[in-house]
C-alpha cells in the first residue's frame, strides 16, 4: 500500500487564493477557513480595539491592529482578531501591508464551535508560543471571560481568567486597564 503525501501549502499559495470574503489562515502548511463570526464576537473585537486605541492615544507606545495578516514563516500565516506591536516593532515587521514576524500581544475572540475553540486554545496558542508572542488573550464571548496567557520558558501559560468587573491589564501595556464586562457591551 502506498502512502500519499499531501504537499504543504505556502504563503505564496495563500496569496494566490481568490478574494472571496473568506478568512483564510495557514498553519503548518494546512489551510484553515473561517466563516463569518457571530455579531457579539464582532462587538467584543470592536470594544476591545476601541479601548486599546484610546489607551494608545494617551500612551503612544505602539499600534493595535484589527485582523492583520501575520506571516510567521513560509508555512504559517494567521489573521488574529487583534494584534499589538510596539511602534519600533510595527515598522520593522510591516511590509506590503502584512506583518512579517510575531506581534507582542495577540487577541483571539473565540468563534462558536468545538473545532474553532480547539484551534484558538491549542493550535494557535502553540504556534504563537513557538514564534515568541509574549502575551495572548482568548476572549470567550459565550462565557463573558478573558483568559490571559503569558510566554513562559516553552509555552504560553495561563496566568488568569477574568470576568465581570475584573480589570484586564498587561505588563506590555503599562497602566492599561479595562473592565472585562465592557468588552461584551452590545
Amino acid at each position: 500500500m502506498m502512502t500519499q503525501i499531501r504537499p504543504h501549502l505556502t504563503i505564496a499559495d495563500l496569496d494566490a487564493l481568490p478574494e472571496d470574503g473568506q478568512r483564510y489562515e495557514l498553519i503548518a502548511g494546512g489551510l484553515l477557513v473561517s466563516r463569518a463570526p457571530h455579531i457579539v464576537h464582532q462587538f467584543a473585537i470592536s470594544n476591545l480595539l476601541y479601548a486599546l486605541n484610546e489607551y494608545l492615544k494617551r500612551n503612544p507606545i505602539g499600534r493595535a491592529v484589527p485582523e492583520p495578516g501575520v506571516v510567521l514563516s513560509e508555512y504559517d500565516s494567521v489573521r488574529p482578531d487583534i494584534a499589538y506591536l510596539t511602534n519600533e516593532r510595527f515598522f520593522e515587521l510591516l511590509s506590503g501591508g502584512k506583518l512579517y514576524g510575531a506581534p507582542d500581544l495577540v487577541v483571539e475572540v473565540l468563534s462558536a464551535g468545538a473545532e474553532n475553540e480547539r484551534r484558538d486554545r491549542n493550535i494557535k496558542r502553540q504556534l504563537y508560543a513557538r514564534y515568541g508572542i509574549k502575551e495572548y488573550w482568548i476572549v470567550n464571548w459565550q462565557e463573558a471571560n478573558v483568559e490571559v496567557y503569558r510566554l513562559g520558558e516553552a509555552e504560553l501559560e495561563l496566568v488568569e481568567t477574568l470576568t465581570g468587573e475584573e480589570e484586564l491589564t498587561s505588563p506590555i501595556l503599562p497602566s492599561f486597564t479595562f473592565k472585562v464586562a465592557r468588552i461584551f457591551d452590545v
